[in-house]
């Protein structure tokens, strides 16, 4: 380590991934000292690194190669034969990664914002300790991110068995892709391959993908993916797994008890969930709680149960989101230095980047009628909307949710094409307590796919104008 780094600061960060960066950079504008501990070689944690980003770049690429093979022909556009290129997909999606990971470098250095290059640990309250040397900080954050969900009876090898990492390395378009797991990660990672060519196989052991989905939208998802050519294997779970030659036989079960099956394989891909990645920090012995599903237990400020210790982002409960992590990360440094911001975890959108792309904020249906809400829906269908009509691009729908006496919305959800983008007006509509009113009657511009969204909030009261 550089003679030049202090022995002390303001705040330390551990972790340099969305949460773990931003609330550095803001504790850095707000005039404080700051390191971060980051153990990769770049910056950015997994999203930037072997997540969000490299898989969106994919995404997009193969989303290029699928419409020309496809979709073109619908608007005149004639191509001829169409091939993809993998090796140049690949290199795309690593000068992505790679103009993003120094871009945070670039954010540090402008910042001032101290590196510290190596795996961290808390020793005791106010220190951070990394690779045998001790800094001292009056506040510490851990930001350490996620981590694949193992899952008993099969072993990750990253080569034929491979979490999302492996996955998005492949070398070669496998003939069958089996996905362990319905949801977002294997969903997009499975789209990726089957739009190259490979045989897609989703065992899920419940009885639907995506299970947080809105149950309307979630029934759409599964028809729309079925009809790409997705293979389902619902209410099945994998019990073990076993690699050969030529690939991996696993073991599959009925969930609900039966005769076991066998499904050959020469890609597995795991991906049931994630967990908090906590190994090495010694919460355990510096005495900081964690709750029964093993996350970092914090009150309403981000804080732990030992004095100058917080935590954000996967660390704690809630959404494993990337942009619920900057938020986080964001508020706790402007708390830090006595301001007061407020995050409202009902307008934290999600969005999967399958195409059609599916995007949610707010409250379902099923949690409304749970909690008792009286609730009024409208839909509007891309089907009736023409700009969707002039892509080519008519599946899905959108759908507000309102309270039924204030008209207040409390969820939104879409199925459609650029679904990400369009959830974001909806909100904003729940940030500000907006009605469906007012976003009815907020002018939307002509021909776009957010007139939907317009449609949908007319609908509540029964007055789209387009059905």
């Amino acid at each position: 380590m550089s003679a030049t780094v202090p022995d002390s600061f303001d705040v330390i960060v551990i972790g340099a991934g969305p949460g773990g960066y931003v609330c550095a950079i803001r504790a850095a504008q707000l005039g404080m000292k700051v390191a971060c501990v980051e153990k990769r070689a770049t910056l950015g944690g997994t999203c930037l690194n072997v997540g969000c980003i490299p898989s969106k770049a994919l995404l997009h690429s193969t989303e290029h190669y699928d419409e020309a093979k496809h979709k073109f022909a619908t608007h005149g556009v004639v191509v001829g034969e169409v091939s993809f290129d993998l090796p140049q997909m690949m290199k795309h999606k690593a000068d992505v990664v790679g103009a993003n990971v120094k871009g945070v470098e670039f954010l540090f250095k402008k910042n001032k914002i101290t590196w510290l290059k190596g795996a961290g640990s808390i020793p005791a309250p106010g220190k951070v300790a990394v690779d045998g040397k001790e800094y001292a900080a009056k506040h510490i954050v851990i930001a350490t991110g996620s981590e694949s969900i193992p899952l008993p009876g099969v072993e990750v090898d990253e080569k034929k068995i491979v979490t999302s990492t492996g996955a998005l390395e492949l070398e070669t378009v496998p003939g069958h892709l089996v996905v362990i797991g319905g949801g977002v990660i294997g969903l997009e990672l499975g789209s990726v391959w089957k739009r190259l060519g490979a045989e897609v196989t989703v065992v899920e052991f419940l009885d639907r993908l995506a299970p947080g989905l809105d149950a309307e939208v979630g029934k759409q998802f599964d028809r729309v993916l079925q009809k790409q050519g997705m293979k389902l294997k619902l209410k099945t779970k994998v019990t073990a797994a076993k690699v050969t030659d030529k690939g991996v036989d696993l073991t599959l079960e009925p969930a609900a008890g039966g005769a076991a099956e066998t499904l050959s394989a020469d890609i597995v891909l795991l991906a049931i969930g994630r967990r908090p990645y906590l190994e090495g920090l010694g919460l355990d012995k510096v005495g900081v709680k964690l709750t029964p599903r093993g996350r970092v237990e914090v009150g309403p400020h981000f804080e732990t149960n030992v004095p100058g210790i917080y935590a954000i982002g996967d660390a704690i409960d809630g959404a494993m989101l990337a942009h619920k992590a900057e938020d986080e990360g964001s508020a706790l440094a402007e708390m830090l230095a006595g301001q007061k911001p407020h995050i409202n975890y009902d307008a934290i959108p999600s969005v999967i980047y399958t195409w059609p792309e599916v995007a949610a904020v707010g409250k379902t249906e099923e949690e409304l009628k749970a909690k008792g809400v009286a609730y009024k829906v409208g839909k509007f269908p891309f089907t009736a909307n023409a700009r969707a009509r002039a892509m080519a691009e008519t599946d899905g729908f959108v759908k507000v949710i309102a309270d039924a006496k204030t008209d207040q919305v409390l969820g939104a959800h879409i199925i459609g094409p650029d679904a990400g983008t369009l959830i974001a007006e909806l909100a904003m509509a729940i940030e500000f307590g907006a009605s469906s009113e007012d976003v009815a009657r907020t002018c939307h511009a002509h021909p776009t796919l957010s007139e939907a969204v317009k449609e949908a909030a007319l609908a509540v009261e029964g007055r789209a104008l387009h059905i």
